[in-house]
């Protein structure tokens, strides 16, 4: 049995996703190059990760995933996500600018027995957090603590 190219993709998620939906439809296809693009992802773009199929199914295959692009087996409910609450948006908001002051990490990508803890990481981020905490604090007190007097 000689396998044959289905389609190429330039995601290994897509590939696994369309060889899935082939398989549900009782097309067994093999994902190729998955290891090698997930070893270095920048290889996804320049090798693309192919489906490949045996010869005899390769039409029936193509049609599933032209008919699947162009929408036919969407589903009425859609997939739509809740919009966030304002809490967790400020959240993720200091987070991020956290993470970003702090350079995102505290060391480096060596394993940690050979590496010295990174104190002056540690200190940034808890000094940001300690006055991202009052600042918040402070706002706080203003907005909703009613004057005395």
């Amino acid at each position: 049995m000689s396998l044959r190219e289905i389609a190429r993709f330039t995601d290994v998620y897509e590939a696994d996703l369309a060889a899935a939906f082939l398989a549900s439809h009782g097309i067994e296809v093999s994902v190729t190059e998955r290891y090698q693009t997930t070893v270095d992802p920048l290889m996804q773009r320049a090798l693309g990760i192919r489906l490949m199929a045996p010869a005899s199914r390769i039409e029936e295959a193509r049609a599933l995933l032209a008919r699947a692009q162009a929408g036919e087996f969407a589903t009425e409910e859609g997939d739509e996500v809740a919009d966030m609450d304002a809490g967790t948006r400020a959240t993720g908001t200091i987070m991020a600018l956290t993470a970003f002051a702090t350079g995102g990490f505290w060391g480096n990508s060596l394993p940690r027995r050979f590496r010295p803890v990174a104190w002056q990481g540690m200190l940034i981020s808890f000094v940001v957090l300690a006055a991202a905490t009052i600042a918040i604090a402070i706002v706080f007190k203003i907005l909703f603590d009613p004057p005395r007097g």
